[in-house]
């Protein structure tokens, strides 16, 4: 029973309780064993939950074996092995969160990620993927995505990241994002907080909506920097500090909560009110 076992992705063999991982390249003969789907179910229906998914992966075993576990813990996911199909389903229907693999026989994730956003779509989107190097990531995040999951993976981590960009794409239109009393338009460009303006440079709109788009994560100044600048940024990341002040002086000041947090020794996280 696929309800019995515990989601554990691995590419040789399968041992009862124990799964032995290697490199993915290759290897293509997957493997997945399942454990607690029955649970993950369980609290979807209790958080209410259930998302429409799309799901984006031309292995077919994977893909097969995701579509079957994702329907089980209690979601709506249709499968696609086309980035074209990927495309044109993205854009004349509504998804809760869109699930990307990178490496596509016909189009490239990234591109259609890319053609995604250019069309006003702003469905979160998780790439899942083997290419997991720092550099790979960073261009996946900088080209729209939401988050990023490296292959090999266990289905609980997926599936708890799901739920959380579906909680987090409840709040977000094709234009705007927003948390409570902080609005920021992606199209005219403006922020708002409790209905009043906040008068960003573009170096600081492009640094909040970063923030706002990785809520209740810790970013490294690197990872801002790079955002900001170029993804092999070799700069003084001190640098960044000095936005970041401006910014909280806008957002922040004047307001019983702050948004915008140091993490000591590593960087900053948006915290949501």
């Amino acid at each position: 029973m696929w309800s019995d076992w515990k989601w554990v992705l691995h590419y040789k063999y399968v041992t009862y309780g124990k799964a032995s991982a290697l490199d993915y390249k290759s290897v293509r003969n997957l493997n997945l064993a399942l454990h607690g789907v029955s649970q993950l179910r369980h609290n979807q229906h209790r958080a209410g939950a259930a998302m429409k998914l799309l799901l984006v992966e031309d292995d077919p075993l994977l893909g097969k074996s995701l579509q079957k576990g994702l329907s089980e813990a209690g979601h709506d996911c249709q499968w696609t092995t086309s980035g074209k199909e990927a495309v044109q389903r993205a854009t004349t229907e509504s998804f809760n969160v869109i699930v990307l693999d990178l490496m596509l026989p016909d189009v490239g994730g990234l591109s259609v990620l890319q053609d995604l956003r250019q069309a006003g779509i702003h469905t979160p989107v998780l790439i899942l993927t083997a290419l997991g190097s720092v550099a790979e990531r960073v261009s996946g995040l900088r080209a729209g995505a939401d988050d990023y999951l490296v292959k090999p993976f266990a289905f609980a981590e997926l599936a708890a990241r799901l739920e959380a960009l579906g909680r987090r794409g409840v709040g977000i239109a094709k234009s705007e994002l927003h948390d409570s009393s902080l609005v920021i338009d992606l199209r005219t460009r403006r922020a708002t907080r409790d209905g009043r303006d906040i008068d960003l440079t573009p170096t600081e709109f492009r640094l909040l909506e970063f923030l706002m788009r990785h809520a209740n994560q810790t970013v490294t100044r690197r990872m801002l920097c790079e955002h900001l600048w170029d993804a092999d940024w070799e700069g003084v990341t001190n640098v960044i500090e000095v936005h970041i002040n401006r910014l909280r002086a806008k957002v922040d000041r004047n307001f019983a909560s702050p948004l915008i947090h140091t993490v000591r020794g590593l960087g900053y996280a948006y915290r949501s009110e």
